[in-house]
């Protein structure tokens, strides 16, 4: 069964100098409440297999194919939705999984085992647009938005508080190959006469996910279940695409794999209900984007893929003008979040680092060789993801040191 994670945490704050959004607190009585608004009642386009009320929000995404985008991040789409500063927002989104292959979806995922009546209308609405989408330079995550935040201008930061995210569908799949992932032979550590695993090609594992003992979790076995935690992989804004950065071989085309400074393609497994994330807005109005929904992750997302299944999430968006940053940030109840990214996994570690000791300078007040001691004595410093072009470094700094 498909089930409901909902902020649980009261503590959770903002970054020093940010302001908490008013509505958090009310917020969470809302998602404690359960209490749908009328245009968001389940349906079997937007809730398959779904237990429970969704949390209330101002305004409503289907995914729908004029919602939608195919591996990129549009700079001047209409937005989907026009919102203001402070309000809340429920969003569906599709996994690439069915929704992009060239066989029709149906005959496909059912041929993956599938129940016909667990395929989402969306994914087939999506699948048949896809001849009209442009692809070059485009990657393949299927993406929902833009949402426009009204004042948001380039310079300003946008706060992103995840206040649930639901499985639409109990089933994901993971994908493995013998040279895919981190042992694909395009991968920076790739060495000539490195053994191949045994893998046959097109392995994909359909993962069924439910409840046990009050808990959800992903049957990866009969004796193997993994704790479902599920985040979107992809939370953006809009980027400033220029030929030659990650992912942009096109002008003005942002292909979603690769992460960059407008979030994107993080794969942060951290970054789940009860978290804020904070980026810098490049294009008026911000335009928030959101998909891959992963209903579990390892840190690295080794094979290169996760437990890839369709999510719903719903989100407080507000901008900030009293502050700009420079990539993207977050936050839960116990630790502030720096990201480190760079085509280079030690250049990410460094740049990662290099964003903890500015953040304990600027706003804890430490000088830069206390900073640097403090990263290095109680700071972990994760693998987020290490298979999206750019590879992410993430460094933990625990909120429990500082006693004032």
């Amino acid at each position: 069964m498909c089930t409901h994670h909902s902020v649980s945490n009261p503590e959770v704050t903002a970054f020093p100098r940010f302001a908490l959004s008013a509505g958090l607190l009310t917020c969470l009585a809302l998602a404690a409440s359960c209490t749908a608004p009328a245009d968001q009642a389940p349906d079997d386009t937007s809730t398959a297999g779904q237990t429970g009320q969704p949390p209330e929000a101002d305004h409503f995404v289907p995914s729908t194919p004029e919602n939608l985008n195919w591996g990129w991040f549009p700079i001047d789409k209409e937005p989907v939705l026009r919102m203001q500063s402070g309000e809340t927002v429920r969003v569906n989104t599709l996994t690439h999984v069915g929704a992009g292959q060239n066989e029709e979806p149906v005959a496909y995922l059912t041929g993956l085992g599938i129940p016909r009546d667990e395929i989402l209308q969306d994914v087939l609405d999506f699948w048949a647009t896809r001849a009209e989408r442009p692809r070059e330079g485009r990657s393949g995550h299927v993406i929902t938005g833009p949402i426009h935040v009204e004042g948001a201008e380039p310079g300003d930061v946008l706060e992103i508080e995840i206040l649930s995210i639901e499985t639409r569908v109990p089933w994901g799949v993971n994908s493995t190959s013998a040279r895919g992932g981190v042992f694909s032979t395009s991968y920076p550590g790739f060495a000539e006469g490195d053994p191949a695993l045994d893998i046959p090609p097109g392995t994909r594992h359909v993962i069924r996910t439910g409840e046990v003992d009050g808990r959800e979790v992903a049957f990866l076995s009969d004796d193997i279940q993994v704790p479902l935690a599920p985040f979107m992989g992809i939370m953006a804004v809009a980027p400033d695409p220029v030929v030659g950065q990650p992912g942009v071989t096109v002008p003005g085309v942002q292909g979603s794999r690769p992460p960059g400074p407008f979030g994107g393609n993080l794969d942060v497994k951290d970054l789940k209900a009860g978290t804020t994330v904070y980026l810098p807005v490049f294009q008026p109005g911000a335009l928030f984007y959101v998909g891959d929904g992963h209903g579990a992750q390892g840190d690295g997302e080794v094979s290169g893929t996760a437990i890839e299944q369709s999510l719903t999430g719903t989100f407080r968006l507000t901008v900030h003008k009293d502050r700009s940053i420079t990539g993207p940030r977050a936050e839960n109840g116990d630790h502030y979040i720096l990201m480190g990214i760079d085509l280079d996994l030690d250049r990410a570690a460094r740049h990662a680092v290099w964003e903890v000791v500015s953040f304990l300078v600027e706003e804890k007040g430490l000088t830069p060789a206390r900073a640097l001691s403090l990263a290095s004595i109680a700071v972990d410093f994760r693998i987020s993801e290490v298979v999206d072009l750019t590879q992410v470094v993430s460094g933990f700094i625990p909120k429990a040191v500082f006693v004032r």
